[in-house]
């Protein structure tokens, strides 16, 4: 089992996009790439593929592409 890692919202957060996790998480160079590998049906939410580019991501959402994990959380 890999490794899951967090991700805190900003306190004037209460969604972050797919896309940008997973360029703000080191998961894709940019937000173009990001963008591509979930249209083509590479990354799950909470176990499901997900291809909204935009989905709204909330605390306690778990983010999944390559192997590794992310899980969103409320800010501190």
């Amino acid at each position: 089992m890999s490794q899951v890692s967090e991700f805190s919202l900003r306190a004037d957060e209460a969604f972050i996009e797919l896309y940008k996790l997973l360029k703000a998480e080191g998961l894709s160079a940019d937000g173009a790439e990001a963008k591509h590998v979930i249209a083509e049906g590479m990354v799950t939410v909470n176990g499901e593929v997900e291809t909204r580019k935009r989905k709204k991501l909330q605390a306690g959402d778990l983010v999944s592409y390559q192997g590794k994990q992310v899980k969103v959380v409320a800010a501190a």
